[in-house]
Protein backbone atom coordinates (compact mmCIF):
# COMPACT_ATOMS: atom_id res chain seq x y z
CA UNK A 1 0.00 0.00 0.00
CA UNK A 2 1.38 3.59 -1.30
CA UNK A 3 1.90 6.15 2.11
CA UNK A 4 3.44 8.63 1.69
CA UNK A 5 5.40 11.25 3.51
CA UNK A 6 2.40 13.92 2.56
CA UNK A 7 -0.09 11.29 3.71
CA UNK A 8 1.68 11.61 7.66
CA UNK A 9 1.60 15.29 7.17
CA UNK A 10 -2.25 14.04 6.76
CA UNK A 11 -2.21 12.23 9.85
CA UNK A 12 -0.28 15.20 12.07
CA UNK A 13 -2.51 17.46 10.63
CA UNK A 14 -5.88 15.33 11.20
CA UNK A 15 -4.53 15.08 14.81
CA UNK A 16 -4.15 18.33 15.08
CA UNK A 17 -8.01 19.37 14.20
CA UNK A 18 -9.14 16.83 17.02
CA UNK A 19 -7.07 18.22 19.72
CA UNK A 20 -7.94 21.84 19.07
CA UNK A 21 -11.56 20.89 18.58
CA UNK A 22 -11.44 19.14 22.42
CA UNK A 23 -9.36 22.46 23.31
CA UNK A 24 -12.77 24.97 22.24
CA UNK A 25 -14.46 22.16 23.47
CA UNK A 26 -13.86 21.93 26.46
CA UNK A 27 -13.71 25.85 26.64
CA UNK A 28 -16.76 26.38 25.49
CA UNK A 29 -18.38 24.20 27.85
CA UNK A 30 -16.67 25.87 30.89
CA UNK A 31 -18.35 29.05 29.86
CA UNK A 32 -21.58 28.29 28.48
CA UNK A 33 -22.71 25.07 30.27
CA UNK A 34 -21.37 25.80 34.32
CA UNK A 35 -24.09 25.21 36.87
CA UNK A 36 -26.80 23.92 34.42
CA UNK A 37 -25.05 21.29 32.52
CA UNK A 38 -23.13 20.15 35.83
CA UNK A 39 -26.01 19.86 37.50
CA UNK A 40 -27.70 17.33 34.75
CA UNK A 41 -24.37 15.28 34.76
CA UNK A 42 -24.13 15.30 39.09
CA UNK A 43 -27.59 13.93 38.88
CA UNK A 44 -26.91 11.47 36.18
CA UNK A 45 -24.10 10.31 38.01
CA UNK A 46 -24.94 10.47 42.13
CA UNK A 47 -23.57 7.02 42.22
CA UNK A 48 -21.44 4.25 40.58
CA UNK A 49 -24.20 2.41 38.72
CA UNK A 50 -26.09 5.66 37.43
CA UNK A 51 -22.82 6.78 36.22
CA UNK A 52 -22.34 3.31 34.64
CA UNK A 53 -25.97 3.48 32.96
CA UNK A 54 -25.14 7.01 31.59
CA UNK A 55 -21.81 6.03 29.64
CA UNK A 56 -24.06 2.89 28.08
CA UNK A 57 -27.11 5.05 26.89
CA UNK A 58 -24.45 7.88 25.58
CA UNK A 59 -22.57 5.42 24.07
CA UNK A 60 -24.98 3.53 22.41
CA UNK A 61 -26.99 6.84 20.84
CA UNK A 62 -23.75 8.03 19.60
CA UNK A 63 -22.12 4.69 18.74
CA UNK A 64 -18.53 5.39 19.49
CA UNK A 65 -16.98 4.77 22.89
CA UNK A 66 -14.20 6.85 21.69
CA UNK A 67 -16.39 10.30 21.38
CA UNK A 68 -17.81 9.02 24.89
CA UNK A 69 -14.89 8.44 26.41
CA UNK A 70 -13.26 12.23 24.51
CA UNK A 71 -16.71 14.15 25.79
CA UNK A 72 -15.84 12.53 29.27
CA UNK A 73 -12.50 14.09 29.39
CA UNK A 74 -12.92 17.38 28.45
CA UNK A 75 -15.92 17.51 30.99
CA UNK A 76 -13.51 16.42 33.85
CA UNK A 77 -11.13 18.85 32.22
CA UNK A 78 -13.98 21.75 32.22
CA UNK A 79 -14.67 20.74 36.00
CA UNK A 80 -18.31 19.28 34.91
CA UNK A 81 -17.34 15.97 36.25
CA UNK A 82 -15.10 14.27 39.23
CA UNK A 83 -12.56 11.86 38.25
CA UNK A 84 -14.60 9.40 40.27
CA UNK A 85 -17.74 9.75 38.57
CA UNK A 86 -16.01 10.22 35.24
CA UNK A 87 -14.36 6.30 35.97
CA UNK A 88 -18.00 4.95 36.10
CA UNK A 89 -19.18 6.73 32.59
CA UNK A 90 -16.14 5.29 31.16
CA UNK A 91 -16.88 1.52 32.96
CA UNK A 92 -20.75 2.51 30.85
CA UNK A 93 -19.30 3.69 27.73
CA UNK A 94 -17.15 0.00 27.37
CA UNK A 95 -20.32 -1.67 27.62
CA UNK A 96 -22.23 0.64 25.27
CA UNK A 97 -19.95 0.34 22.78
CA UNK A 98 -20.34 -3.47 22.16
CA UNK A 99 -23.85 -2.55 20.85
CA UNK A 100 -21.82 -1.19 17.49
CA UNK A 101 -20.43 -4.79 17.36
CA UNK A 102 -23.94 -6.58 17.68
CA UNK A 103 -24.87 -3.87 14.70
CA UNK A 104 -21.57 -4.78 12.82
CA UNK A 105 -22.49 -8.49 12.87
CA UNK A 106 -26.12 -8.18 12.45
CA UNK A 107 -26.56 -5.69 10.04
CA UNK A 108 -23.32 -4.28 9.18
CA UNK A 109 -23.99 -0.80 10.07
CA UNK A 110 -22.64 1.79 11.85
CA UNK A 111 -23.65 5.42 12.64
CA UNK A 112 -21.26 8.16 11.06
CA UNK A 113 -21.92 10.54 13.35
CA UNK A 114 -18.90 13.48 11.71
CA UNK A 115 -21.58 13.56 8.94
CA UNK A 116 -23.52 16.18 11.12
CA UNK A 117 -20.02 17.80 11.84
CA UNK A 118 -20.21 20.53 8.85
CA UNK A 119 -23.98 21.18 9.64
CA UNK A 120 -23.56 21.58 12.76
CA UNK A 121 -21.13 24.23 11.88
CA UNK A 122 -23.83 26.03 9.79
CA UNK A 123 -25.47 26.16 12.95
CA UNK A 124 -22.89 27.43 14.86
CA UNK A 125 -21.67 30.67 13.15
CA UNK A 126 -24.44 32.68 14.61
CA UNK A 127 -23.82 31.57 18.04
CA UNK A 128 -19.94 32.65 17.38
CA UNK A 129 -20.71 36.44 16.28
CA UNK A 130 -23.27 36.98 19.01
CA UNK A 131 -23.51 39.61 21.35
CA UNK A 132 -24.55 37.72 24.24
CA UNK A 133 -21.68 35.74 25.74
CA UNK A 134 -23.59 32.45 26.45
CA UNK A 135 -24.72 32.42 23.06
CA UNK A 136 -21.24 32.86 21.67
CA UNK A 137 -19.52 30.12 24.50
CA UNK A 138 -22.37 27.79 23.22
CA UNK A 139 -21.18 28.84 19.82
CA UNK A 140 -17.60 27.97 20.47
CA UNK A 141 -18.74 24.54 21.97
CA UNK A 142 -20.63 23.69 18.88
CA UNK A 143 -17.53 24.62 17.07
CA UNK A 144 -15.41 22.38 18.98
CA UNK A 145 -17.69 19.55 19.19
CA UNK A 146 -18.07 19.33 15.03
CA UNK A 147 -13.79 19.63 14.72
CA UNK A 148 -13.74 17.03 17.60
CA UNK A 149 -15.76 14.70 15.10
CA UNK A 150 -13.71 16.19 11.82
CA UNK A 151 -10.70 15.31 13.39
CA UNK A 152 -11.96 11.92 14.29
CA UNK A 153 -12.92 11.13 10.99
CA UNK A 154 -10.09 12.58 9.26
CA UNK A 155 -7.49 10.38 11.57
CA UNK A 156 -9.36 7.57 10.35
CA UNK A 157 -9.35 8.81 6.81
CA UNK A 158 -5.38 9.58 6.79
CA UNK A 159 -4.49 6.79 8.26
CA UNK A 160 -2.91 3.55 6.83
CA UNK A 161 -6.18 1.57 5.12
CA UNK A 162 -5.66 -1.06 6.29
CA UNK A 163 -9.33 -1.98 6.45
CA UNK A 164 -9.47 -2.01 2.65
CA UNK A 165 -6.85 -4.33 2.38
CA UNK A 166 -6.90 -6.86 4.40
CA UNK A 167 -4.73 -8.97 2.01
CA UNK A 168 -1.93 -6.91 4.07
CA UNK A 169 -2.85 -9.03 6.62
CA UNK A 170 -2.63 -12.67 5.34
CA UNK A 171 0.58 -13.13 6.95
CA UNK A 172 -0.82 -13.71 9.91
CA UNK A 173 -1.70 -17.28 9.07
CA UNK A 174 1.67 -18.17 9.42
CA UNK A 175 1.81 -17.36 13.33
CA UNK A 176 -1.62 -18.91 14.44
CA UNK A 177 -0.39 -22.18 15.49
CA UNK A 178 2.27 -21.03 18.52
CA UNK A 179 -0.11 -22.15 21.16
CA UNK A 180 -1.16 -19.06 23.86
CA UNK A 181 2.08 -17.07 22.17
CA UNK A 182 -0.25 -16.54 19.34
CA UNK A 183 -3.18 -15.39 21.92
CA UNK A 184 -0.35 -12.56 23.44
CA UNK A 185 0.45 -11.94 19.37
CA UNK A 186 -2.78 -11.32 18.09
CA UNK A 187 -4.00 -9.44 21.28
CA UNK A 188 -0.67 -6.86 20.71
CA UNK A 189 -1.67 -7.04 17.16
CA UNK A 190 -5.31 -5.72 18.35
CA UNK A 191 -3.98 -3.12 20.47
CA UNK A 192 -1.49 -1.55 17.74
CA UNK A 193 -4.48 -1.73 14.87
CA UNK A 194 -6.92 0.11 16.69
CA UNK A 195 -4.53 2.77 17.62
CA UNK A 196 -3.78 3.17 14.14
CA UNK A 197 -7.52 3.39 13.16
CA UNK A 198 -8.44 5.12 16.15
CA UNK A 199 -11.78 3.36 16.02
CA UNK A 200 -12.19 -0.38 18.01
CA UNK A 201 -15.70 -1.26 15.60
CA UNK A 202 -13.45 -0.41 12.57
CA UNK A 203 -10.61 -3.01 14.04
CA UNK A 204 -13.82 -5.50 14.59
CA UNK A 205 -15.18 -4.97 11.23
CA UNK A 206 -11.34 -6.47 10.09
CA UNK A 207 -11.79 -9.07 13.35
CA UNK A 208 -14.94 -10.14 11.22
CA UNK A 209 -12.82 -9.84 7.80
CA UNK A 210 -10.14 -12.24 8.73
CA UNK A 211 -12.15 -14.37 10.94
CA UNK A 212 -14.36 -15.01 7.85
CA UNK A 213 -11.79 -15.92 5.18
CA UNK A 214 -10.46 -18.52 7.86
CA UNK A 215 -7.48 -16.55 8.23
CA UNK A 216 -8.01 -17.06 12.53
CA UNK A 217 -10.11 -19.01 14.50
CA UNK A 218 -12.39 -17.74 17.18
CA UNK A 219 -9.88 -17.96 20.28
CA UNK A 220 -7.47 -15.38 17.94
CA UNK A 221 -10.37 -13.01 16.62
CA UNK A 222 -11.42 -12.96 20.64
CA UNK A 223 -7.77 -11.99 21.53
CA UNK A 224 -7.95 -9.46 18.43
CA UNK A 225 -11.05 -7.90 20.72
CA UNK A 226 -9.01 -7.95 23.54
CA UNK A 227 -6.07 -5.77 22.06
CA UNK A 228 -9.11 -3.68 20.67
CA UNK A 229 -10.32 -2.44 23.93
CA UNK A 230 -6.64 -1.57 24.91
CA UNK A 231 -6.25 0.13 21.45
CA UNK A 232 -9.17 2.60 21.85
CA UNK A 233 -8.28 3.85 25.21
CA UNK A 234 -5.66 5.87 22.91
CA UNK A 235 -8.37 8.23 21.81
CA UNK A 236 -8.70 9.88 25.30
CA UNK A 237 -5.40 10.05 26.34
CA UNK A 238 -4.51 11.97 22.81
CA UNK A 239 -7.71 13.88 24.19
CA UNK A 240 -6.15 14.70 27.70
CA UNK A 241 -2.53 15.38 26.14
CA UNK A 242 -3.95 19.52 25.87
CA UNK A 243 -6.41 18.83 29.15
CA UNK A 244 -5.60 19.31 33.59
CA UNK A 245 -4.28 16.73 35.70
CA UNK A 246 -7.59 15.50 36.64
CA UNK A 247 -8.51 15.05 32.39
CA UNK A 248 -5.41 12.88 32.13
CA UNK A 249 -6.50 10.81 35.39
CA UNK A 250 -9.54 10.10 33.94
CA UNK A 251 -8.28 8.89 30.36
CA UNK A 252 -5.58 7.07 32.25
CA UNK A 253 -8.55 5.09 34.47
CA UNK A 254 -9.86 4.08 31.14
CA UNK A 255 -6.44 2.40 30.37
CA UNK A 256 -5.87 1.13 33.88
CA UNK A 257 -10.07 -0.55 33.61
CA UNK A 258 -9.42 -2.47 30.26
CA UNK A 259 -6.19 -3.48 30.87
CA UNK A 260 -7.03 -5.22 34.43
CA UNK A 261 -10.32 -6.46 32.26
CA UNK A 262 -7.61 -7.89 29.33
CA UNK A 263 -4.92 -9.64 32.53
CA UNK A 264 -8.19 -11.39 34.27
CA UNK A 265 -9.55 -12.69 31.13
CA UNK A 266 -6.22 -13.67 29.92
CA UNK A 267 -6.26 -15.87 32.79
CA UNK A 268 -9.34 -17.80 32.38
CA UNK A 269 -9.36 -17.62 28.45
CA UNK A 270 -10.03 -20.64 26.99
CA UNK A 271 -12.47 -21.71 29.60
CA UNK A 272 -14.05 -18.16 28.98
CA UNK A 273 -14.39 -18.17 24.72
CA UNK A 274 -15.56 -22.27 25.20
CA UNK A 275 -18.15 -20.81 27.13
CA UNK A 276 -19.16 -17.83 25.02
CA UNK A 277 -18.93 -20.25 21.90
CA UNK A 278 -21.25 -23.22 23.69
CA UNK A 279 -23.59 -20.10 24.75
CA UNK A 280 -24.28 -18.96 20.76
CA UNK A 281 -24.29 -22.83 19.38
CA UNK A 282 -26.56 -24.48 21.99
CA UNK A 283 -28.74 -21.06 23.73
CA UNK A 284 -28.59 -18.60 20.52
CA UNK A 285 -28.84 -22.07 18.15
CA UNK A 286 -27.19 -20.52 15.69
CA UNK A 287 -24.87 -23.39 13.79
CA UNK A 288 -23.63 -21.74 10.41
CA UNK A 289 -20.19 -21.67 11.45
CA UNK A 290 -19.65 -18.53 8.53
CA UNK A 291 -22.81 -16.97 10.73
CA UNK A 292 -21.71 -18.16 14.11
CA UNK A 293 -18.41 -16.12 14.24
CA UNK A 294 -19.91 -12.85 13.64
CA UNK A 295 -22.05 -13.52 17.09
CA UNK A 296 -19.16 -15.20 18.89
CA UNK A 297 -16.94 -12.28 18.52
CA UNK A 298 -20.33 -9.67 19.84
CA UNK A 299 -20.68 -11.80 22.46
CA UNK A 300 -17.47 -12.03 23.84
CA UNK A 301 -16.95 -8.39 23.30
CA UNK A 302 -20.57 -7.89 24.97
CA UNK A 303 -19.35 -10.44 27.97
CA UNK A 304 -15.85 -9.20 28.40
CA UNK A 305 -17.25 -5.51 28.98
CA UNK A 306 -19.98 -6.43 31.34
CA UNK A 307 -18.17 -8.76 33.67
CA UNK A 308 -15.19 -6.62 33.70
CA UNK A 309 -17.45 -3.44 34.45
CA UNK A 310 -19.46 -5.83 37.25
CA UNK A 311 -16.08 -6.32 39.13
CA UNK A 312 -14.33 -3.45 38.57
CA UNK A 313 -17.38 -0.99 39.48
CA UNK A 314 -16.62 -2.48 43.41
CA UNK A 315 -13.05 -0.95 42.56
CA UNK A 316 -13.47 2.80 41.70
CA UNK A 317 -11.85 4.12 44.60
CA UNK A 318 -8.75 1.96 44.15
CA UNK A 319 -8.15 2.96 40.62
CA UNK A 320 -9.14 6.47 41.55
CA UNK A 321 -5.73 6.29 43.83
CA UNK A 322 -3.62 4.37 40.85
CA UNK A 323 -4.16 7.19 38.48
CA UNK A 324 -3.56 9.79 41.15
CA UNK A 325 -0.12 7.92 42.74
CA UNK A 326 0.65 7.49 39.09
CA UNK A 327 -0.01 11.27 37.65
CA UNK A 328 1.09 14.06 40.54
CA UNK A 329 -0.81 16.57 40.74
CA UNK A 330 0.87 19.72 40.50
CA UNK A 331 0.78 22.35 42.78
CA UNK A 332 -0.82 25.15 40.61
CA UNK A 333 -3.78 22.29 39.78
CA UNK A 334 -4.52 21.99 43.57
CA UNK A 335 -7.31 24.25 43.11
CA UNK A 336 -10.51 22.42 42.52
CA UNK A 337 -13.40 23.48 40.53
CA UNK A 338 -16.00 21.94 42.38
CA UNK A 339 -16.47 21.70 46.16
CA UNK A 340 -14.68 19.68 48.38
CA UNK A 341 -17.24 19.20 51.68
CA UNK A 342 -20.73 19.52 50.28
CA UNK A 343 -22.38 18.12 47.12
CA UNK A 344 -25.90 18.48 45.58
CA UNK A 345 -27.37 15.66 47.41
CA UNK A 346 -28.03 16.72 51.30
CA UNK A 347 -27.49 15.18 54.11
CA UNK A 348 -29.21 13.17 56.47
CA UNK A 349 -30.33 16.13 58.13
CA UNK A 350 -29.95 20.09 57.53
CA UNK A 351 -28.33 20.66 60.78
CA UNK A 352 -25.60 18.50 60.15
CA UNK A 353 -25.51 20.39 56.53
CA UNK A 354 -24.29 23.50 58.38
CA UNK A 355 -21.53 21.82 59.44
CA UNK A 356 -20.10 20.80 55.78
CA UNK A 357 -20.89 24.05 54.64
CA UNK A 358 -18.60 25.81 57.33
CA UNK A 359 -16.04 23.36 56.46
CA UNK A 360 -16.50 24.90 52.93
CA UNK A 361 -16.53 28.50 53.72
CA UNK A 362 -12.93 27.85 55.14
CA UNK A 363 -11.63 26.01 52.57
CA UNK A 364 -12.85 29.20 50.41
CA UNK A 365 -11.32 31.35 52.87
CA UNK A 366 -7.68 29.65 52.31
CA UNK A 367 -8.08 29.97 48.69
CA UNK A 368 -8.28 33.68 48.91
CA UNK A 369 -5.21 33.84 50.97
CA UNK A 370 -3.15 31.62 48.52
CA UNK A 371 -4.64 34.26 45.65
CA UNK A 372 -3.47 37.49 47.89
CA UNK A 373 0.21 35.17 47.93
CA UNK A 374 0.48 35.18 44.29
CA UNK A 375 -0.30 38.50 43.56
CA UNK A 376 2.74 39.10 46.24
CA UNK A 377 4.59 37.20 43.82
CA UNK A 378 3.51 39.34 40.69
CA UNK A 379 5.33 42.36 42.17
CA UNK A 380 8.69 41.32 41.23
CA UNK A 381 8.50 38.93 38.81
CA UNK A 382 10.56 39.82 36.24
CA UNK A 383 9.73 36.90 33.65
CA UNK A 384 7.15 37.56 31.51
CA UNK A 385 6.12 33.66 30.84
CA UNK A 386 6.90 33.10 34.49
CA UNK A 387 4.39 36.67 35.27
CA UNK A 388 1.75 35.19 32.54
CA UNK A 389 1.38 32.24 34.32
CA UNK A 390 1.14 33.00 37.80
CA UNK A 391 -1.56 36.11 36.30
CA UNK A 392 -3.83 33.25 34.88
CA UNK A 393 -3.89 31.46 38.45
CA UNK A 394 -5.03 34.29 39.86
CA UNK A 395 -7.77 34.70 37.20
CA UNK A 396 -8.40 31.30 37.58
CA UNK A 397 -8.91 31.40 40.77
CA UNK A 398 -11.28 34.60 40.90
CA UNK A 399 -13.62 31.98 38.15
CA UNK A 400 -12.99 29.40 41.33
CA UNK A 401 -14.20 31.99 43.22
CA UNK A 402 -17.16 32.99 42.12
CA UNK A 403 -18.33 29.78 41.07
CA UNK A 404 -17.76 28.60 44.72
CA UNK A 405 -19.79 31.62 46.51
CA UNK A 406 -22.83 30.72 44.08
CA UNK A 407 -22.49 26.83 45.00
CA UNK A 408 -22.41 27.55 48.70
CA UNK A 409 -25.02 29.97 48.55
CA UNK A 410 -27.51 27.86 46.83
CA UNK A 411 -26.50 25.19 49.01
CA UNK A 412 -27.75 27.06 52.07
CA UNK A 413 -30.23 28.39 50.28
CA UNK A 414 -32.04 24.59 50.26
CA UNK A 415 -30.81 23.74 54.09
CA UNK A 416 -32.54 26.81 54.99
CA UNK A 417 -35.63 25.26 53.58
CA UNK A 418 -35.23 22.47 56.07
CA UNK A 419 -36.55 21.90 59.84
CA UNK A 420 -34.11 24.24 61.29
CA UNK A 421 -34.01 25.71 65.09
CA UNK A 422 -33.48 29.46 65.24
CA UNK A 423 -30.44 29.72 66.41
CA UNK A 424 -29.19 27.45 63.20
CA UNK A 425 -31.40 29.73 60.65
CA UNK A 426 -29.93 33.22 61.98
CA UNK A 427 -26.29 30.88 61.70
CA UNK A 428 -27.22 30.16 57.70
CA UNK A 429 -27.87 33.80 57.12
CA UNK A 430 -24.35 34.69 58.73
CA UNK A 431 -23.00 32.15 56.41
CA UNK A 432 -24.08 33.83 53.56
CA UNK A 433 -22.99 37.45 54.53
CA UNK A 434 -19.78 35.88 54.73
CA UNK A 435 -19.46 33.74 51.69
CA UNK A 436 -20.71 37.47 49.52
CA UNK A 437 -17.42 39.22 51.47
CA UNK A 438 -15.02 36.34 50.80
CA UNK A 439 -16.29 36.44 47.24
CA UNK A 440 -15.09 40.09 47.35
CA UNK A 441 -11.59 39.17 48.68
CA UNK A 442 -11.08 37.37 45.81
CA UNK A 443 -11.98 40.92 43.75
CA UNK A 444 -9.97 42.68 45.28
CA UNK A 445 -6.71 40.49 44.98
CA UNK A 446 -7.84 40.26 41.16
CA UNK A 447 -8.26 43.90 40.87
CA UNK A 448 -4.73 43.79 42.31
CA UNK A 449 -3.26 41.60 39.68
CA UNK A 450 -4.71 43.40 37.06
CA UNK A 451 -2.94 46.91 38.37
CA UNK A 452 0.47 45.30 38.23
CA UNK A 453 -0.43 43.79 34.31
CA UNK A 454 -0.75 47.22 33.37
CA UNK A 455 1.98 48.49 35.18
CA UNK A 456 4.29 46.37 33.80
CA UNK A 457 2.51 46.83 29.82
CA UNK A 458 3.02 50.55 30.54
CA UNK A 459 6.60 50.03 31.45
CA UNK A 460 5.97 51.97 35.01
CA UNK A 461 8.93 51.19 37.35
CA UNK A 462 8.38 51.73 41.40
CA UNK A 463 11.48 53.06 43.28
CA UNK A 464 12.54 51.50 46.08
CA UNK A 465 10.45 53.43 48.56
CA UNK A 466 7.11 52.58 46.63
CA UNK A 467 8.21 48.61 46.82
CA UNK A 468 8.46 48.98 50.16
CA UNK A 469 5.47 50.80 51.07
CA UNK A 470 3.09 47.95 49.01
CA UNK A 471 5.09 45.57 50.93
CA UNK A 472 4.15 46.63 54.54
CA UNK A 473 0.58 47.15 52.86
CA UNK A 474 0.43 43.66 51.21
CA UNK A 475 1.63 42.21 54.88
CA UNK A 476 -0.46 43.93 56.84
CA UNK A 477 -3.86 42.67 54.87
CA UNK A 478 -2.07 39.14 55.05
CA UNK A 479 -1.92 39.27 58.98
CA UNK A 480 -5.86 40.21 58.76
CA UNK A 481 -6.59 37.90 56.34
CA UNK A 482 -4.81 34.75 58.48
CA UNK A 483 -6.68 36.22 61.35
CA UNK A 484 -9.89 35.85 59.53
CA UNK A 485 -9.19 32.09 59.11
CA UNK A 486 -8.38 31.43 62.41
CA UNK A 487 -11.67 33.02 63.38
CA UNK A 488 -12.90 30.87 61.58
CA UNK A 489 -11.38 27.63 62.56
CA UNK A 490 -11.81 28.78 66.04
CA UNK A 491 -14.42 26.32 67.86
CA UNK A 492 -15.09 28.49 70.93
CA UNK A 493 -14.66 32.23 70.19
CA UNK A 494 -15.03 35.24 72.64
CA UNK A 495 -15.73 38.80 72.36
CA UNK A 496 -12.15 40.13 72.62
CA UNK A 497 -11.05 37.66 69.84
CA UNK A 498 -11.89 40.62 67.68
CA UNK A 499 -9.89 43.20 69.30
CA UNK A 500 -7.01 42.01 66.61
CA UNK A 501 -9.46 42.35 63.80
CA UNK A 502 -10.04 46.26 64.46
CA UNK A 503 -6.47 46.92 65.41
CA UNK A 504 -5.14 45.36 62.04
CA UNK A 505 -7.76 47.40 60.29
CA UNK A 506 -7.05 50.92 61.62
CA UNK A 507 -3.40 49.88 61.20
CA UNK A 508 -4.52 49.39 57.47
CA UNK A 509 -6.90 52.12 57.31
CA UNK A 510 -4.16 54.80 59.08
CA UNK A 511 -1.55 53.78 56.71
CA UNK A 512 -3.44 53.93 53.43
CA UNK A 513 -4.78 57.47 54.39
CA UNK A 514 -0.53 58.17 54.92
CA UNK A 515 0.50 56.92 51.94
CA UNK A 516 -2.27 58.92 49.81
CA UNK A 517 -1.33 62.08 51.50
CA UNK A 518 2.58 61.04 50.91
CA UNK A 519 2.14 59.87 47.04
CA UNK A 520 0.82 63.89 45.98
CA UNK A 521 3.45 65.25 47.75
CA UNK A 522 6.24 63.18 46.08
CA UNK A 523 4.32 63.83 42.00
CA UNK A 524 4.70 67.62 43.58
CA UNK A 525 8.47 67.11 44.45
CA UNK A 526 8.93 64.77 40.87
CA UNK A 527 10.05 61.76 42.43
CA UNK A 528 8.22 59.76 40.28
CA UNK A 529 6.14 60.12 37.51
CA UNK A 530 2.34 60.59 37.96
CA UNK A 531 1.28 57.60 36.26
CA UNK A 532 3.65 55.32 38.36
CA UNK A 533 1.22 57.57 41.24
CA UNK A 534 -1.62 55.69 39.85
CA UNK A 535 -0.68 51.98 39.70
CA UNK A 536 0.56 52.27 43.14
CA UNK A 537 -2.10 53.99 44.56
CA UNK A 538 -4.67 51.66 42.84
CA UNK A 539 -2.87 48.93 44.70
CA UNK A 540 -2.62 50.55 47.75
CA UNK A 541 -6.63 51.34 47.58
CA UNK A 542 -7.38 48.07 46.47
CA UNK A 543 -5.88 46.33 49.76
CA UNK A 544 -7.34 48.85 52.08
CA UNK A 545 -11.05 47.51 50.32
CA UNK A 546 -9.43 44.27 51.14
CA UNK A 547 -8.95 45.17 54.11
CA UNK A 548 -12.39 45.89 55.25
CA UNK A 549 -14.06 43.18 53.58
CA UNK A 550 -11.95 40.79 55.58
CA UNK A 551 -13.34 42.98 59.08
CA UNK A 552 -16.66 42.22 57.44
CA UNK A 553 -16.52 38.84 57.94
CA UNK A 554 -14.70 38.95 61.57
CA UNK A 555 -17.98 40.75 62.58
CA UNK A 556 -19.94 38.56 61.19
CA UNK A 557 -18.39 34.95 62.71
CA UNK A 558 -17.81 36.32 65.91
CA UNK A 559 -21.36 38.48 66.38
CA UNK A 560 -22.76 34.69 65.67
CA UNK A 561 -20.88 32.27 67.68
CA UNK A 562 -21.10 35.07 70.74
Amino acid sequence: MDYSFFDFLRLIGSLGVFLYGMKIMSEGLQKFAGDRLRKILTAMTTNRVTGVLTGVLITALIQSSSATTVMVVSFVNAGLLTLTQSIGVIMGANIGTTVTAWLISALGFKIDISSFALPLLAFGIPLLFSSKSSHKSFGEFVFGFSFLFMGLEALKNNAPDLGANPDMLAFVQNYTNMGFASILLFLLIGTILTMVVQASSATMALTLIMCANGWIDFHLGAALVLGENIGTTITANLAALTANTQARRAALAHLTFNVFGVFWVLVVFYPFTNGISWFVTNVMHVTNRAVALPFMLSAFHTAFNVSNTFIMIWFVNVIEKTVCSIIKGKKEEEEEYRLRYISSGMLSTSELSILQAHKEITLFAERTNRMLGMVKELLYQKDVNAFLKTYSRVEKYENISDSMEIEIANYLTCVAEGRLSSESKEEIRVMLRAVSEIESIGDACNNMSRSIKRRNEFKSVFTDELNHNVDHMLTLVEKALERMIFILKKSSIEPNDINPSYNLENEINNYRNELKNKNIEDINDKKYQYQDGVYYMDIISEAEKLGDYVLNVVQAIIEKKI
